[in-house]
Formats: structure tokens, sequence, C-alpha cells
């Protein structure tokens, strides 16, 4: 084997530029085919790392249609003022898996303290929207029933808000915020949440009794929808069914007629999001095939170049003795070490690649030893394949046909 590997080097080498061309295609459908697959199923992993944050049990009825946008976040077309209070707590009523729900409002809005000003997402509910959403506090507290029923102007700050107008969560609470004229007094500030499953970063809302939102603010009796936490154990699909019935009857729809809401859960937002990423790898796949084949038609086109280049080297070693399947052997070693390299090299750079941006980006470390290990193999098998013919034509050639053709 030592002979074998100084041969195929000695013969690879004469042909640089031919070799890294023939190298380059194996290269780049190993490098495509690593590091799609891994950022797939990195993004994959973290939405089923903020599913777990929220709550696997999370149940959410809103109104209008949903839409997902191509940045990762979502949206509601349609009619998006039908959803009432009422409805809400119809909802965490009527179903018998709800724990506890809130219902909610959110409208993007500036806020203010002294002379900064950032773009926010004011978010008004009700007490228990800290538990529903799994917040957690890391300065102050969270707005009470009294400041709901009294419809106080008080408020509660993402860190990322706290961060940009007072330079941190400790010098926040106690502080005044402004929303065009209205006037709020910090109470707390959130700890970091991050993007939530539908998209949203939660680090970037501000959180109001819902009555103050409603009544001294935007004067609206329009809701957004509501939250429902439900029970463990419980059948979404079953929550899911009873809180369309319902909102469908409180709504006056009849038969036929579209929903003017959406119901959706923790596990929908994973699906919608895994159909998203099987197009990525697809079109990952497509494009990793494409230049294996490249590849692959590279190194069969530069075997057949070096089969007719050592003709004469043939031709010596079948005179000294060696056989058909010697000379098969060798030129497979040969195709095979050239695709193997050039898909080794492919992961090496993939993983590197991968490394930086999962130190650079919100993307959980995901690295599939199954797949690492599959890349450089299938190349191999590929130089296999491509050298199969080159070297079933080097083991045909006769010693006088070759002497004859020298002469």
């Amino acid at each position: 084997m030592n002979f074998g590997l100084r041969i195929a080097l000695a013969s690879l080498s004469t042909h640089k530029l031919r070799t890294i061309l023939a190298m380059l295609g194996v290269f780049l459908g190993a490098l495509a085919l690593t590091g799609v697959q891994h950022v797939s199923q990195a993004m994959v992993r973290k939405a089923e790392i903020e599913t777990e944050k929220l709550g696997p049990n999370l149940f959410m009825a809103r109104a209008g249609n949903i839409r997902f946008r191509r940045s990762g976040g979502s949206g509601a077309t349609g009619d998006i003022r039908t959803f009432k209070v009422a409805d809400a707590y119809a909802v965490i009523e009527g179903l018998p898996a709800a724990a506890s729900g809130a219902p909610f409002t959110q409208a993007p809005m500036e806020i203010r303290a002294g002379s900064v000003k950032v773009p926010s997402t004011l978010v008004g509910s009700t007490p228990e929207y800290l538990h529903v959403r799994s917040l957690e506090l890391a300065q102050g507290r969270f707005f009470n029933q009294q400041e709901l029923h009294d419809r106080a102007m008080v408020c509660v700050l993402g860190s990322n808000i706290a961060e940009r107008l007072f330079g941190g969560p400790d010098a926040a609470v106690g502080r005044e915020v402004y929303f065009f004229r209205a006037r709020l007094r910090v109470v707390g500030v959130c700890l970091p949440k991050g993007a939530d499953i539908v998209g949203t970063d939660q680090d970037e809302q501000v959180f109001v009794p819902l009555s103050t939102y409603m009544r001294r603010m935007a004067n609206t009796d329009a809701i957004t929808g509501v939250y429902v936490e439900l029970a463990p154990g419980a059948d979404p699909e079953q929550a899911r069914s009873s809180a369309t019935g319902i909102l469908r009857q409180r709504h006056g729809l009849q038969p036929g007629q579209p929903d003017d809401f959406f119901v959706l859960t923790a596990r929908d937002t994973i699906e919608l999001q895994q159909q998203a990423l099987d197009l990525v790898s697809v079109l990952g796949l497509i494009s990793s095939s494409v230049s294996f084949a490249v590849g692959g038609l590279g190194i069969l086109s530069i075997m057949i170049l070096l089969v007719r280049a050592r003709r004469l080297e043939i031709g010596v070693r079948r005179a000294v003795g060696a056989r058909r399947g010697d000379i098969v052997a060798q030129f497979l070693f040969e195709s095979g070490l050239l695709s193997g390299v050039g898909g080794a090299l492919g992961v090496v750079v993939a993983l590197v690649l991968l490394g930086a941006l999962y130190a650079l980006s919100p993307f959980p470390a995901v690295f599939d030893p199954l797949l690492i290990a599959a890349v450089p193999l299938g190349s191999v098998a590929l130089g296999l394949a491509a050298g199969a013919y080159p070297a079933w034509q080097a083991s045909r050639y006769e010693i006088l046909d070759i002497i004859r053709s020298r002469g």
C-alpha cells in the first residue's frame, strides 16, 4: 500500500493543476453539503430550544391570519380588530385543558426617556402574562391586579430597552418613560429572553396593564389575542378545535366562512419552520449534488488522461508480473484518494466556517458526527465510481501494443 501511495502521489503531483481542478468540484460539494445540512439542523435546534423556553404547552389564538416572513418573524393580515377581551376569557374558561391564560394586545410604538428615543413593541396584558410567557425579572416586579384594575401608568421594560434608555436594569426601576404624551413609571425590568417562536424579540418589548393600554393610551376595545397555558398532557389539537369552535360562534361565522383569527401552538411554529428549512436542505442537496457531479466528471477526465500518459508505466508493470487486477486497484486507489482528499478538505473548511458562525450568531453549536464521517466516505465512493472506467481501460492494455506504440 505504501508503494501504491507513492505512485499515486507522484502521478497526481505531476499534473498539479489538473489534480486541483478535479478535486475542486468534490471540495465544493462536500463544503456545501456539510455546511447547509449543519445550518439547517442548528436552526431547527434553535427553534426547539425556544419552544422549550416558552413551554411546549403554550397555545395562542390571535386576530387575523398568520403570515411568516422570510426574515423569520411573523405578522397578522386581514381584519385584526375582531378579537375582544371577552373572546379571550371565553377561550380560557371554555377550554377544560387550560391551566391559565392572559389576553394581550401589542403595537409598535416609540418610547422615550429624556432626550433618548428608541423603537419598541408595547404589550398590554394582565399579571398572568409573566407566568404564561415564562418571563423572569432582573430588577423590580411585574404589575399586579390592583394596578390592572386602577389602569395604573406603570410599565415593565425588556432588557434591551432598559439598556438603551438607562444603561442597564439597575438604573431603570423607578424612572419615568414616555409614549408620546403618556408618562409611565418603570416598576421592573425583565431578564434577557431573545426572540420567541414567531420571531418577536421579547427584549425589545415594554409591558403595561391591559386596561391602561386600552383606556388611557390607545382608546380601543380590540385586542391582539390570548395566550393560554395548557395543562400537562393536554391534547393541543383538541384544544385548537375547541378554541376554534368558541371563536367562530362568538364572531358569528357561518359554515363555509373563513376564520377571522388563527390558532397556533408552539409545535405548529416548529413544523412551519421545519417546512421552510426542508426547502433549504433540498436546495443545499441539489447544489452539492451538482458540485459532486462536476467533481466526478473532473476525476473521470483526469484519470483518463493519466491512463493515456502512463501507458509505458503500465506496460513495464505488466512486464514484471503485475496482473490486470493490480492495475485496476492502482488506478482505483488514485481516483479514490483524489476524491477523498477533496471531500475531507471540504468538510474541514465547512467545520471551520460553522465554528465561526456559531461563535458570532445565536445558533446553538450543532455538529453531526454521522454526516461528518459520511461525506468523506461518500466522496471516496464517488472517486471509485468515476475511476472505474479509466482503471478498466488501463487493465486492457497489452504489453506488445504498448511497445509497438512507443516504437
